[in-house]
């Protein structure tokens, strides 16, 4: 890897780091027949997609007990970890519970209350590395939002990974079950014989899960659709090139689509930075995959002209996590509207927030930090407004009313306001 002046980026260059997708389109067919095949023959089709994609005999989808099992059989230093971060993911989560609310708005009394969605389903990835800790970020804010039941998916092993189902038994899901992939998605979304239908879906996957809440959504809710996990760390010549790397190089360990940027108007310091990320990624067990992710054309080390031409690289970015390790940090972050999450300063690393911290790691991809943010207590929640209005407040918006409602050709809502007004 060397450094990249951002000013030569050619039109393809710009286009494959700006404009990343999800990677879904080539799988939408596929994953239409696997959604079609669950709705029409329930279980057994889960059953055999297992068999076919995981090359798991399933019996029983319903893995519950086997969570409360597991909770009580792993290692207790990692027990305690998995409730030490739950505690901390929990307690952020708790700060955001909004409260109902009512106020005088000359003379009408108007306001917002807040429910939680009933069923909610959670997907927890498996794959090329299991993550318990996607776990505790799905179901946690969900329970403190007050869902009813929350259910949790996650792809079939064998053995089945027991520091997953401890997890999602210490976050306190309602069910778990036995199955991965757009076929889990599409249980969810319509149910089984086994698996209860939900009325949101949320979590991060692979492609084919993406695509198949891509299909889903309208029949149920979802989060967003996340492509795969990205990191811009946005550094001056004061950061430690050897924990920028380390950023990096955690980052590309996700597998070999994840991106990994890094923006600095240093050049020396970007060479720095490259040298590390050689070091450090001949050291790490995932090698393989780290290097594959760090060559694909939406990972680099960039020379920007400036920081603030490097700050104009990161709000075009927008991205999932977004670190910034400069000596004015908090200033940058002021002139800083799109990014998933923000890791301030040069001992904040991703791994923080992806695990123990206490924010969410579930976030926007592929740009979409540009239009919302990440899983919170307000995805589990809807809003209703509430209004009361007295006699003198309506006969002070009655003219407004009917004029407004006879524009629009609407005699019959001007005439529910004059009807009351009648001797």
């Amino acid at each position: 890897m060397n450094p990249t002046e951002t000013s030569e980026l050619g039109p393809n260059e710009r286009q494959a780091l700006f404009d990343r997708d999800a990677g879904i389109e080539g799988v939408r067919g596929d994953v239409r027949d696997i959604i079609d095949r669950v709705r029409e023959e329930g279980d057994v089709a889960v059953r055999e997609f297992c068999r076919e994609f995981d090359d798991v005999e399933v019996g029983n989808i319903d893995i519950t007990d086997d969570a409360e099992r597991a909770y009580e059989e792993i290692d207790d230093d990692v027990r305690e970890a998995i409730e030490d971060a739950a505690d901390n993911i929990r307690a952020f989560h708790e700060s955001q519970v909004p409260e109902d609310w009512r106020a005088d708005f000359d003379g009408r009394e108007l306001g917002r209350r807040f429910r939680p969605i009933e069923r909610v389903g959670v997907y927890a990835p498996g794959g090329t590395a299991a993550y318990p800790s996607s776990a505790l970020m799905g179901v946690i804010p969900a329970k403190v939002a007050g869902v009813e039941q929350v259910a949790v998916a996650t792809p079939p092993g064998e053995p089945q990974n027991d520091i997953t189902l401890a997890a999602i038994h210490a976050a306190g899901a309602d069910k778990v079950y036995r199955v991965g992939g757009a076929q889990a998605i599409a249980a969810m979304a319509y149910g089984t014989e086994q698996i209860d239908r939900v009325q949101k879906v949320v979590g991060p996957g692979n492609k084919w899960v993406t695509a198949a809440k891509a299909e889903v959504q309208g029949d149920v809710a979802i989060d967003f659709l996340a492509g795969p996990s990205e990191l811009l760390v946005l550094a001056d010549g004061t950061a430690n090139p050897a924990f920028v790397a380390s950023d990096v190089v955690a980052q590309a360990e996700h597998d070999e689509n994840a991106s990994s940027v890094v923006v600095t108007d240093d050049a020396e310091f970007a060479e720095a930075v490259c040298e590390e990320i050689e070091k450090q990624a001949s050291e790490r067990e995932r090698e393989d995959v780290i290097r594959a992710a760090l060559d694909n054309d939406a990972s680099g080390v960039f020379v920007a002209r400036s920081m603030s031409e490097g700050l104009l690289f990161a709000e075009e970015y927008a991205a999932e996590h977004l670190s910034i390790q400069a000596d004015d940090d908090e200033e940058l972050l002021d002139r800083i509207d799109s990014a998933g999450s923000v890791f301030l300063g040069s001992y904040t690393p991703v791994a923080a927030g992806d695990y123990a911290s206490g924010t969410n790691h579930v976030l926007p991809t592929t740009g979409l930090a540009k239009i919302t943010g990440g899983l919170s207590v307000d995805t589990f929640l809807r809003s209703t407004t509430v209004q009361r209005l007295d006699e003198d407040a309506l006969d002070s918006l009655s003219t407004t009313i009917t004029t407004l409602a006879e524009s629009e050709g609407l005699d019959a809502h001007a005439e529910s306001v004059r009807k009351r007004f009648e001797e």
